[in-house]
């Protein structure tokens, strides 16, 4: 089965599926996850490059990124290396 990253991601320090972990898939709606980026770098940045939720509770603002696939999907490498060049 040909992946839609197989081309784009031949070097395998970009990429990393770990299909026998027990939160897998950690994330809904993504079929090929990029587990290299587990906890997500970008969690104690408030201008992160995903798409996270905030809770507000009092004058705690938690960021919940359980619905963000950004670090998680294979395209998404470069792009995260160079925010976290740029931190």
């Amino acid at each position: 089965m040909k992946r839609s990253w197989d081309c784009k991601m031949k070097a395998s320090y970009k990429y990393f599926e770990n299909r026998d972990c027990e939160y897998y898939p950690c994330h809904k709606g993504i079929e090929e996850i990029n587990c290299l980026f587990c906890y997500c770098p970008f969690y104690r940045i408030e201008d992160c490059p995903g798409h996270p939720a905030w809770i507000e509770r009092g004058d705690a603002r938690i960021k919940n990124c359980t619905g963000c696939t950004f670090p998680h999907r294979a395209e998404n490498y470069e792009a995260v290396i160079e925010k976290l060049k740029n931190l």
